[in-house]
Order: C-alpha cells, then sequence, then structure tokens
C-alpha cells in the first residue's frame, strides 16, 4: 500500500463476487429485524472471526418532478434512534416481501411513504453501505411521471411512520446540502450525487 502500487484503468475497478470458504457459521444473536450472524471464515493469513447483521436488503426511490422549471426531489425527515436524529431521507424500506422484486418494494414503498405513484422507473445505482459489518445492499429507483395516491388508497402510517415532515427540494440545492454537510443519509447522499452527476 505505498506510491509504488500500480495504477488501474477503468476495467480493473470491479468488485470480485465470491466467499471465502466458512469453517463455522452460528447465529450470534436474534433481533426483532434482524439476527447478528458470527461465522469463522478462511483469510489469506488464516481462520478469522467475523459478526455481520444479516439484512434483508432494502429499496429507497429518488423521486423527481420538474413541472416547475428546475428538478425538485421528494424527502422525508424520519426519526432513527440508532443516531439520536431526525435525518432527511428519501423513501425507503426493506426488501422484506419474499420473491418481490426491487422495482415493486420501489413502488410499494413510494405509495406508503410519500403518498405517491410514478409512471416510470429507471435503476440509478446500488451499493452496500457498510459491507464491514452487514450484508445489506440498497437498489436505488429514479421515479418520474408522478401523481398523488387517492386518499382513500393511502397507506395508515404509525410508529417512526407517523407525522413524518415531508417536502420537495430543488435538486440543486439537494446537492449543496449534501456537500456542506448539512445532511448525513447515506441512500439520499449518494442518489443524490449519482442523479447530478448522470445529469451533468
Amino acid at each position: 500500500m505505498t506510491l509504488s502500487a500500480p495504477r488501474l484503468d477503468l476495467t480493473q475497478l470491479v468488485d470480485l463476487p465470491g466467499s471465502r470458504r466458512v469453517r463455522h457459521s452460528e447465529v450470534a444473536m436474534h433481533g426483532a429485524v434482524w439476527d447478528v450472524h458470527r461465522d469463522e471464515v478462511e483469510l489469506d493469513d488464516g481462520p478469522a472471526s467475523r459478526e455481520y447483521v444479516h439484512h434483508t436488503g432494502a429499496v429507497a426511490v429518488l423521486a423527481v418532478r420538474e413541472d416547475r422549471g428546475a428538478p425538485e426531489i421528494f424527502v422525508i425527515r424520519q426519526y432513527r434512534h440508532p443516531i439520536a436524529a431526525e435525518d432527511w431521507e428519501v423513501p425507503a424500506g426493506l426488501l422484506d416481501v419474499e420473491g418481490e422484486p426491487p422495482v415493486e418494494a420501489a413502488r410499494r414503498e413510494l405509495a406508503e411513504e410519500a403518498d405517491l405513484r410514478a409512471e416510470h422507473w429507471e435503476p440509478l445505482v446500488s451499493f452496500t453501505p457498510s459491507p464491514g459489518g452487514l450484508d445489506e445492499t440498497i437498489h436505488v429507483f429514479v421515479a418520474t411521471g408522478l401523481a398523488d395516491v387517492p386518499e382513500s388508497q393511502r397507506h395508515a402510517r404509525e410508529g417512526e411512520e407517523a407525522g413524518m415532515p415531508s417536502g420537495w427540494v430543488r435538486l440543486d440545492d439537494a446537492v449543496t446540502a449534501v456537500l456542506t454537510g448539512q445532511v448525513h443519509n447515506g441512500p439520499l447522499m449518494l442518489s443524490v450525487l449519482a442523479l447530478h452527476t448522470r445529469r451533468s
């Protein structure tokens, strides 16, 4: 790991899938939503114990409107107990329905959290937010051609989702909020920067 390390080109900057041999695996803790697993895995310098959260995976939605001029995105503010903060996020949720394709989960979450439907869906980016400690992959979609869900069909929110503030923010302002440290939510930050880069 020095200045003499080789220069890589774009074709080499690709993640390599593949698991190391697991000598032993157990559930170290059963949780209400996720379990913590403990694996003894063979690494290059011998066996090592690794604990991680086994996660169902998730989706996030960047809902975009342009009917008022500059592109705007829909955001919600939700209390997140592990970080002791209400952070601005994009609509998101778990892949917790067996066999449900990620885009269908994204449709469901947009309707449940934002009371919105979309005509057009496009994959934006998929990422692993904390690969050292959990096996979650988050799939982000861009949703356009938006319309309100009729009031009679809206989801009744409860728990952390009850009474969440929400609103529309210009994409350029969201980029500024990310770069100046006003917001810290990973899916919001990555999706805003990815969409901004794609459009630029």
